[in-house]
């Protein structure tokens, strides 16, 4: 049967209901609107009605924050219903369908669709309605839904044939060009006749539709860069001021070539390629590049380097790389950013390495600008700002990366298109690393997701100039993530027993099979119809250009095949055998026992018809903005106004949506001082070693400030480059050890010489600044598609720094104390705006000295808002002041490579000027003017508070506190039987991500730690995997839950997934007995929702909760937040809690969308009493509060900590494994909170 039920948060919970109020009272100004209500909508299919009435209590809804309707009376209402666009993965629906088939085998046929509705209060018009509509609903991603309908989307097998085109290789010109027009292919004409020759003349036969859309795919700017690959005949200099600069630095590169080239030097063709690489190129010819990995496998930048685990240097390969997904984001915001991380992961993920580290760099428009002022065709700015942030966030906090800097970057150009980019970094012992050519009768392997029709065209889409008209067509192709299966393939790959399996690997991302496994040999053959789809309607063409997501391509030997596939199988993964490696040298594809591509290989790897094309490079303007007027009446609104521009402004509310602490490997996090608000400059992050202690870390930073790229794309790239390595200097990394790699963004060239000087003045800058630093880009990405209609972005060149580091090295750049020596560490800059580099480099090198030995403790480098800026920065960490004196010109002045330093004691060099000292009052003094601290803060954070808040602008009630009572555990409390190694049961499901930290942390402190990995791929697997838990408790002492996104936090709803598993009879039996027999539990974070909402808290056994339950329910801010707070110790009644005293503090790591707990006061009276509340939040004072800085998720009566009544289960939001030496440096007091060494001392 097929049933639609409602379900609505209650009016206390339903956050998502009041942000769109807020946000449609005052970006739409419909004044006369007083409520909205959103009702999730479930349509479900092909399920019995007792089995529906059981999962409408365990899977669609919680009783404690939901109502539930079988119907909804909407007479007399407004209201309109939307849902997802057929095709279009909905991870909500997917995860409900994952839940139905745990608590029964006989929903095995059933199927969901989720949808919305959403309904207003007040006295609002139609034309209000549409208003919304138009808002509300991004056509790329949904539609309207019509109410009257209960149908599911069933596709039937695609029966039909692949079109030839007949008389192809006859068309005329004109004929050609219809074509081009019609089919609205990426490539150009030129590319068009060439295919139509060579199967004229080489084929003799006509094309098919899947031929011409590889081939469009395979040659699309976005996965051959053709653009790059230009050849360029001509260079011209534009005469004035510039010239001989430029001039200069192209001969150099013309030496560079010839040194590297020699005799051949005259056969390549200068290129932007060519010029982006040769200084790499260069210094490895001459051996000095020795660390870089040189491999048929271009996965990411690859590097040797040592890492120093427990005293022993280990070689290991690091990876990192740039990604972009600037087309996908514009028009579908969330999908595209989320697929741009996890893009950015597979590259280096199918490099065999493991993914740890993050950095995001995005570019907007004022995304405060008036939804009038949008553009047709166009998202307003603030949905595209805030959805990218949400979809990036959203993926890398449910893989579990590590992402400490982010930062937006505001300019008008990025209203043609937004810039949406990620670095990551992944690392593995070079041991587990295999790299073999394919040879005949290997097989390919297509591990991961399904495939769908997302993606489809999203390489081409890529590639294209953008219209109003063009925006309309583009829904199929963003690609949509599912973060959950690419953490599996993040576990499967950690696993050197599957790595060493596999010769050669590529992950799936533009161009989808095409291009994934039509790159790893020469001569395959594709059996279309052994790849596993989601929708049985797709054909042919489809399957080979969809880039469905999570996908990655191996190749194994045919003996290894069944091997690789059981070891994936153990993670949760479909892993099927889709191709072999011939040796006819020809990309063969058959679908339905045809071919359907038969092209050869010789052909393929043409790239298309030569292209060339000419340079103009436009001299400067005379206005300079590295000489900056700042507005102003006076110094002081000049001061204020310099920290409170878009560019200079606090991003903290923008940061705290990504995970920054898990992995337990966070050298700095990304908001440093007592008061958490002095911005970190750099990533750094331990290496992810699994079995060891080590300091060694990876460091990252970038450069980019849009108004010089506008003024000189050639400065702007020189001074990116700079950028990216002062900050490194500045956190106490050797610039020496750098490697770069670029991000390239400019607007779409044509044949216009003059867009065409843009990216070779900024690439002729970054290479200057890589000869004088005699440091090399390895690698990057170039994205040469920024064009709506007339507008363009600016031109982008991202320098992205990245080395290694002893993290006890590492410093941070918050004022450490009052009295200390504030320094300007400065170089000289000639006429032409031209830094002195070697002037610099000794510069960093006595600043890398002195943080050695101790004397520089804080430093900053100079960025937009100059000294300014970064002074006051760093006094608002830990409100230390400073007194300044400079020129006002100095004080505003951008002045790259520049580093502010303080120091205990007097510096002495040619190049330090002492400009202040820092003082113990609240406030900044500068040339005799005061401005207060607060002042000054209040200023800096209120820019973007509105679209990116950073604390809660609701009012909250106040705190109530109730007497404790029973609180303090008593003497000699331990388990009856006793274990030398006591076993600790970890239970991994789809979506969780700390188990690795939680497995480390009970090893280290002398437990044996077992982990089960929940397998929900069929039903057997599904029973196979409850009996493992079952076993699993039965020989464990404790039984650990631990934090992660289970099925994604769906359907609506955090943990919903383990406490389908955890109410199975089989396993709550077997907890009722493991408690019986002294056992301990422990859950984090998700694992504590997963113990609240399965009853074992606070009850202490599972049960049917009740209205008035405690529960677990969204952030009240309405977003994911990760950040460090205190929290204090009120009850020790728990073994987990034996060694700490009440009143201990803790610095706690918080990372979670849903930690509020919800708590009626009579129960939490009782709570109190029963000493069951053992850590609430409080603030820098040691009081528990409701302060949203300090209590993240305004829980009630700041409550962050439970336990049971026998004090044996202890569930807690905050991530006390997330511990260890040398971690977030920039945040003072005790972050050790060992309970996990208490819960194993109580089995000695």
């Amino acid at each position: 049967m097929n049933f639609r039920i409602f379900v609505e948060k209650k009016k206390e919970f339903n956050v998502e209901a009041r942000e769109l109020f807020e946000d449609l009272k005052e970006n739409l100004f419909i004044k006369k609107l007083s409520n909205i209500r959103i009702v999730n909508i479930y349509d479900i299919f092909n399920i019995e009605k007792r089995e529906l009435k059981n999962a409408k209590k365990i899977v669609f809804s919680e009783i404690t924050v939901d109502n539930v309707y079988d119907e909804m009376d909407l007479s007399g209402k407004e209201w309109f219903a939307v849902e997802y666009l057929p095709g279009q993965y909905d991870q909500r629906a997917d995860s409900a369908l994952q839940c139905l088939n745990l608590i029964s085998k006989k929903n095995r046929n059933a199927g969901v669709k989720s949808g919305k509705l959403i309904i207003f209060e007040g006295s609002i018009s139609s034309e209000d309605i549409e208003k919304i509509k138009k808002y509300y609903i991004n056509s790329i991603e949904m539609k309207e839904k019509d109410l009257s309908v209960l149908e599911e989307n069933v596709e039937t097998e695609n029966k039909s044939e692949i079109e030839i085109y007949k008389g192809f290789t006859d068309y005329k010109k004109e004929e050609l060009e219809k074509f081009l027009k019609n089919m609205e292919l990426a490539m150009t004409f030129e590319d068009l006749e060439f295919i139509q020759n060579y199967f004229r003349e080489t084929e003799k036969r006509d094309p098919t539709e899947t031929e011409i859309k590889v081939l469009d795919t395979y040659w699309s700017d976005h996965c051959r860069h053709t653009t790059f690959e230009t050849k360029i005949n001509d260079i011209e200099f534009e005469a004035g001021k510039y010239k001989k600069l430029f001039q200069e630095t192209f001969d150099k590169y013309i030496e560079s070539r010839k040194y590297h080239y020699e005799k051949k030097e005259a056969d390549r063709p200068i290129t932007l390629m060519d010029l982006a690489t040769i200084f790499g190129k260069e210094q490895r010819k001459r051996g000095k590049l020795d660390d870089m990995e040189v491999s048929d496998e271009i996965n990411a930048c690859s590097v040797f380097v040592d890492v120093e685990i427990n005293g022993k240097n280990e070689k290991w390969l690091m990876q990192f790389k740039n990604e972009t997904h600037n087309h996908p984001t514009e028009i579908e915001p969330f999908g595209g950013a989320s697929t741009c991380i996890g893009g950015a992961i597979r590259d280096p993920l199918s490099g065999r390495t493991y993914v740890y580290q993050a950095m995001r760099i995005s570019g907007s428009a004022d995304p405060r600008e008036n939804i009038e002022d949008t553009l047709p065709g166009k998202l307003p700015q603030k949905v595209i700002t805030r959805g990218a942030a949400h979809g990036f966030s959203s993926y890398g906090n449910q893989i579990g990366l590590t992402t400490t800097h982010v930062t937006e970057v505001y300019d008008e150009g990025y209203k043609a298109k937004r810039l949406e980019t990620g670095l990551v970094i992944g690392a593995a012992p070079i041991g587990n690393i295999r790299r073999d050519k394919p040879l005949k009768s290997d097989v390919i392997i297509l591990l991961g997701g399904k495939t769908g029709r997302d993606g489809c065209g999203g390489a081409t889409g890529s590639s294209k100039e953008h219209s109003h008209e063009s925006f309309e067509k583009c829904s199929a192709e963003v690609q949509k993530g599912n973060a959950i299966t690419e953490r599996k393939i993040q576990r499967l790959f950690r696993n050197e027993a599957v790595t060493k399996l596999i010769k050669k690997c590529n992950d799936f991302g533009a161009g989808g099979v095409s291009v994934a496994i039509g790159e790893l040999a020469d001569g395959l053959e594709i059996d279309l119809d052994k790849v596993p789809v989601i929708y049985t309607g797709l054909n042919g063409t489809e399957l080979v250009i969809s880039e469905s997501q999570e996908r990655i391509a191996v190749v194994v030997t045919r003996k290894d095949a069944e091997k690789f596939i059981s070891l994936a199988e153990e993670e949760n993964l479909e892993a099927t055998v889709v191709a072999r490696v011939t040796d006819k040298n020809r990309l063969v594809m058959t679908w339905k026992n045809k071919k359907i591509v038969d092209i050869s290989r010789k052909f393929l790897n043409t790239n298309g018809a030569l292209a060339e094309t000419e340079i103009f490079v436009k001299m400067p303007d005379k206005k300079v903005p590295l000489i900056r007027e700042v507005n102003g009446k006076n110094f002081r609104e000049k001061f204020i106004n310099n920290i409170k521009t878009l560019n200079t402004c606090s991003q903290k509310g923008l940061a705290e949506m990504f995970d920054s602490t898990i992995g337990a490997s966070t050298v700095l996090m990304p908001y440093g001082g007592r008061y958490q608000l002095t911005p970190a400059d750099v990533s750094v992050q331990k290496f992810p070693v699994q079995d060891g202690i080590t300091n060694t870390a990876s460091m990252a930073a970038h450069g980019y400030n849009p108004e010089i790229s506008k003024w000189s794309p050639f400065h702007g790239a020189l001074y990116a480059v700079i950028e990216s390595v002062s900050k490194i200097t500045a956190a106490g990394g050797d610039y020496k050890k750098i490697r770069f790699t670029f991000q390239e963004y400019f607007e779409r060239l044509g044949k216009n010489k003059e867009k065409w000087g843009k990216p070779f003045s900024a690439l002729l800058g970054a290479y200057y600044a890589q000869k004088e630093f005699m440091l090399p880009s390895i690698g990057g990405k170039d994205s040469m598609s920024g064009t709506f209609n007339d507008l363009n972005v600016p031109p982008t060149l991202i320098s992205f720094a990245v080395n290694t580091v002893n993290a006890e090295h590492v410093i941070s750049p918050e004022f450490k104390a009052a009295g200390n020596n504030i320094y300007l560490i400065r170089h000289g800059i000639d006429d032409s705006f031209m830094p002195d580099i070697q002037e610099i480099m000794e510069n960093y090198d006595y600043i890398h000295k002195n943080i050695l030995e101790g004397n520089i403790i804080s430093a900053m480098a100079l960025k937009q808002g100059g000294i300014g800026e970064a002074a006051a920065k760093m006094c608002f960490g830990n409100k230390i002041g400073a007194e300044i004196n400079i020129e006002e010109e100095e004080f505003f002045r951008l002045n790259y490579g520049a580093i502010i330093v303080e120091s205990e004691t007097e510096l002495e060099n040619k190049n330090a000027v002492l400009i202040g000292k820092t003082i113990s009052s609240e406030e900044m003094r500068v040339n005799g003017e005061v401005i207060e601290l607060s002042e000054l803060i209040e200023n800096w954070e209120s820019v973007l508070e509105m679209i990116f808040p950073s604390k809660l602008h609701i009012k909250t009630e106040s705190l109530k506190e109730f007497p404790v009572k029973n609180n303090i555990l008593k003497e000699g409390t331990a388990a009856k039987i006793k274990h030398a190694k006591p076993r600790a049961g970890i239970l991994v499901f789809p979506g969780n991500n700390c188990e690795y930290d939680t497995v480390k942390v009970f090893e280290n402190n002398g437990a044996v730690a077992d982990t089960v990995i929940f397998n929900n791929m069929s039903q057997s697997n599904i029973e196979d995997s409850i009996n493992r838990i079952i076993h699993q408790i039965s020989n464990s002492q404790i039984l650990v839950l631990p934090g992660g996104f289970s099925a994604g936090d769906e359907p609506d709803g955090s943990a919903k997934f383990i406490a389908a598993v955890l109410r199975n009879k089989g396993v709550s039996k077997a907890i009722e007995k493991f408690l019986k027999r002294d056992g301990l539990i422990l859950g984090i974070c998700n694992g504590f929702q997963a113990l609240i909402k399965s009853g074992l808290l606070p009850y202490g056994k599972i049960t049917e909760l009740e209205e008035n339950s405690p529960t677990l329910t969204y952030n009240s801010i309405g977003r994911h937040v990760s950040k460090i707070v205190p929290t204090k110790i009120v009850s020790n009644r728990s073994p987990w809690l034996s060694g700490m005293n009440v009143g201990d503090i803790h610095k706690i790591a918080m990372s979670h969308g849903e930690g509020r707990l919800i708590v009626d006061s009579e129960t939490a009276e009782k709570l109190f009493e029963n000493g069951q509340v053992i850590t609430q939040y409080v603030d820098l004072n040691g009081n528990p509060t409701m302060d949203s800085v300090y209590n993240p998720n305004n829980s009630d009566y700041a409550i962050e900590g439970l336990i049971s009544e026998n004090g044996r289960i202890l569930g807690k939001m905050g991530h006390s494994e997330r511990t260890g030496t040398n971690l977030y440096k920039n945040i003072k007091g005790n972050k050790d909170q060992n309970i996990f060494i208490n819960g194993i001392k109580y089995f000695k």
